[in-house]
């Protein structure tokens, strides 16, 4: 076998494991480990033992938002006098302060100066005394009894430092790739996370909904682009688990088009790069074992060398078919591949047109992300130093 074509079979099998073999590969994990564990009977938890908790909102400009998410967050089950609410809304020039005023039953921490999210909760956490902090955006709406879902996890298990709430895109509006995409997208990650929350630990918690035990907080650089994910892990790294907890879910729009998603996924791209290498002890397998496992399979191949491996595979299967054109093997994987990027170009020339079709929305979208991967690389270099970001618009109903 020459060079060019072990090179294509290294850059497959990298991207096949990436994003399908260790699906499959913890799938069977989770199976053999409940074939030889048994699982806990449900502990229901009393309101009275339920600890007291604070809803921390993050915002920035929300003024379209306040009385929906204070409607929504009124609503929310949670034994009377244990849930406080605070908006850290630094850096907001609209209406966002001026509409809190009208709300006596909360706190809101603001200052003028911009410095970007991570550095709003990082001045924020001072101020709060509760044992269990919940983390949630403006523009994310909680179900009725999440609060408590999250609160019960740390009750059953000391283990917990951190749960992770579903994150799920609204689907009142599935007529553009933005939310069909990313819809279809969480559905599979959040697969993912439970699978990897039932074998040892979620790999990162999601900033829509997201809680941690006070004690645990650790103060992060404030140019932090993924303020959940390296909270959440920083937490894990010191021994805990990352509980994953679908029963509480956070609901938001997509993006409002591809463009203003295409500012959501570089931001994260970026974000995630600079993870791996602010979390880079994690890579020590002899250390965090099964933990070291998940966070690479799961999170550092997606945003460091799978996209690349993945772009690379066309050119070189190119070359080698053209150089050995009887290879069965080879001409059937350019032939999928080509079929995989037409489909993916023709999701989206319909995107363009906004017609709907979800199963060309999957090539393209998955294009999309890895593309904009290699696009945070830049954004990363660009914006170093910097945590403040431009936020995405969201489709409305």
């Amino acid at each position: 076998m020459s060079w060019i074509e072990t090179t294509f079979i290294v850059c497959l099998c990298i991207v096949f494991y990436t994003y399908i073999g260790y699906g499959i590969i913890l799938w069977i994990l989770v199976k053999v480990k409940c074939a030889f564990t048994k699982r806990p009977e449900p502990q229901l938890i009393a309101d009275s033992d339920l600890p007291e908790a604070t809803l921390l909102i993050a915002a920035y400009n929300e003024e379209l938002i306040v009385a929906e998410k204070m409607r929504n967050t009124s609503m929310l089950e949670y034994p009377k006098g244990k849930l406080k609410v605070v908006w850290v809304t630094d850096g907001s020039n609209d209406g966002t302060n001026k509409l809190l005023e009208k709300y006596d039953n909360i706190t809101v921490l603001f200052k003028p100066e911009r410095k970007g999210k991570t550095a709003a909760l990082n001045r924020s956490m001072p101020f709060i005394d509760t044992p269990i902090v919940v983390f949630t955006d403006a523009n994310t709406m909680l179900n009725r009894n999440a609060i408590k879902c999250i609160a019960a996890c740390f009750v059953r298990n000391l283990r917990v430092g951190c749960v992770a709430g579903e994150k799920r895109i609204a689907d009142h509006q599935r007529s553009n790739a933005s939310t069909g995409g990313e819809g279809m997208y969480w559905k599979y990650e959040s697969t993912l996370k439970r699978l990897d929350s039932e074998l040892c630990t979620a790999v990162g918690a999601a900033g829509e909904l997201f809680a941690i035990r006070r004690e645990l907080f650790e103060k992060m650089e404030n140019d932090t682009l993924l303020d959940d994910f390296m909270m959440s892990m920083r937490i894990a790294a010191k021994g805990y688990k990352i509980e994953y907890c679908a029963d509480a879910y956070a609901e938001e729009s997509g993006s409002a088009d591809m463009k203003e998603e295409e500012k959501r996924k570089v931001r994260i791209a970026a974000g995630g790069l600079q993870s791996v290498w602010r979390l880079r002890g994690l890579f020590n397998i002899f250390k965090y074992g099964t933990m070291s496992f998940q966070y690479i399979s799961h999170r550092v191949l997606r945003w460091t060398i799978t996209p690349i491996m993945l772009f690379l595979m066309l050119p070189l299967n190119i070359a080698i078919t053209a150089l050995n054109p009887s290879s069965a093997f080879f001409t059937a994987t350019l032939v999928f591949q080509a079929m995989f990027y037409l489909c993916g170009l023709w999701g989206y020339a319909l995107s363009r047109k906004s017609i709907k079709n979800k199963y060309l929305y999957v090539p393209y979208y998955f294009l999309f992300m890895n593309i904009n991967v290699i696009k945070g690389f830049f954004y990363l270099c660009r914006r170093r130093g910097s945590g403040a970001w431009e936020k995405s618009k969201r489709a409305t109903t």
